[in-house]
């Protein structure tokens, strides 16, 4: 196949430019430490910590996202409509952090739901803007533009993070406070994440349904068509394979992403300001990362580069258990590492799924697959931060307990490595 022209490729780099916001803004730096101080000292659910009841709300809408992912997947490959259901998700993630402007001590539950449907929208839309990749690029350009929807992913969320960061640092510029610059920083998010995935979503290419796509019942169909690629699935042994490694290293990387943020401002006692910084460092470092990592998977091989990426991730975890509470410039450093590694293991593992796949058809019921595994993994990652962390009382413990996880992976996906005798990644 050819890679697709130069517009379409620009249009699907754009919608990580569009939603990455969500990943930074939400995810990662102003949310969690809004929500630690909106919910600190107040009477929450089941007498849990702030912390572990947000681990436990993130991983309900992951185990939602499980669920649905399949199902949809399999329809939009049948129904040949993932366009539609790419951007219905971005609709309704977007809307749902716009809907966070509203979110404060008064509306907690009310907040909390709103972090479930932002994050069944950010995550489900990732799955059918993933399986656009082999639709649209050749294998051996897989690597490049795989890591360029990365870079361009970085680059929109740090500009937005800095219009934001004018707010949160200095709310007397606008005659508001601090509370409100936040809230106004979650409708900036929805307003981005709208407006450029719209953009870019016009850009891609339709899709086509099955041939003799005739069934009223599309759920049924759904699920025809998810046995069908299970089935396929088995046969593919090295492909299968990767899926269990991926699981495991992978459960190690989304679970720190979406915890580093509380980790630093409630264990670490990080300042805001601070933890903001360290956020855009690793997203800054993560540009010049991604590109070198695709660089080496050509080079070196996919596999090859993904064992060195979960090498310096176990590395990581160890440092984190040990940096000292209060001290900014061991956690810098951190940031350094972690961002250097982060958008490169997640692109090169992307480019890798897409590379093992066969050729077919069905490129979005693939990807749920895919999608599934890192979304279950990250439902087991976050329980277990959370449970350990309440059992402990120490989310060092938590942090450590997951360079188990990078371990088991590294191992696995050496094994993989070995299937692969043609050494095609």
């Amino acid at each position: 196949m050819q890679t697709a022209t130069k517009k379409v490729i620009n249009g699907w780099a754009m919608y990580d430019w569009a939603n990455s916001v969500y990943n930074l803004v939400i995810t990662s730096t102003i949310f969690p430490a809004y929500y630690e101080a909106v919910t600190n000292g107040e009477k929450l659910p089941f007498n849990l910590s702030n912390t572990s009841l947000y681990n436990y709300v993130l991983a309900i809408a992951f185990v939602i996202v499980a669920i649905l992912s399949p199902i949809l997947s399999s329809v939009a490959d049948y129904r040949g409509n993932k366009k539609q259901f790419l951007k219905f998700f971005c609709t309704m993630g977007a809307l749902a952090c716009s809907s966070l402007y509203f979110f404060d001590s008064n509306h907690i539950t009310g907040g909390l739901i709103s972090v479930v449907i932002a994050c069944v929208g950010f995550w489900s839309s990732l799955v059918f803007y993933n399986s656009y990749l082999p639709e649209i690029a050749a294998p051996n350009d897989r690597d490049r533009i795989s890591a360029k929807g990365f870079m361009m992913g970085y680059i929109g969320s740090v500009l937005l993070q800095l219009i934001c960061f004018v707010f949160v640092l200095k709310p007397e510029l606008f005659g508001i406070d601090k509370a409100k610059a936040s809230q106004i920083s979650f409708l900036l998010v929805g307003l981005w994440w709208i407006g450029f995935g719209w953009f870019a979503i016009g850009r891609l290419p339709d899709s086509k349904g099955a041939v003799g796509a005739h069934s009223n019942n599309i759920i049924t169909q759904g699920y025809k068509e998810l046995h069908k690629v299970w089935l396929e699935l088995k046969t593919q042994q090295t492909l299968k394979r990767f899926l269990f490694s991926f699981f495991f290293y992978n459960m190690g990387v989304q679970t720190i992403m979406l915890a580093a943020t509380l980790y630093g401002k409630s264990e670490l006692k990080i300042q805001t300001e601070n933890l903001i910084i360290a956020i855009l460092i690793i997203q800054i470092v993560a540009i010049p990362g991604a590109n070198l990592m695709a660089k080496m998977a050509s080079k070196r091989g996919n596999f090859n580069t993904l064992m060195v990426a979960v090498v310096i991730w176990i590395g990581g975890c160890i440092v984190g258990y040990y940096l000292p509470a209060g001290e900014n410039v061991p956690f810098y450093t951190l940031a350094v590492i972690v961002g250097f590694v982060m958008g490169g293991i997640q692109s090169v593992s992307r480019s890798t799924y897409s590379k093992l796949m066969p050729v077919t058809k069905d490129t979005t019921s693939y990807f749920s697959f895919f999608d599934v595994t890192e979304k279950i993994a990250i439902v087991i990652g976050m329980f277990s931060f959370g449970f350990i962390n309440q059992i402990t009382g120490s989310q060092r413990n938590s942090v450590l307990a997951l360079g188990i996880f990078f371990v088991v992976g590294f191992i696995l996906l050496y094994r993989t490595s070995k299937l692969d005798k043609h050494a095609t990644v």
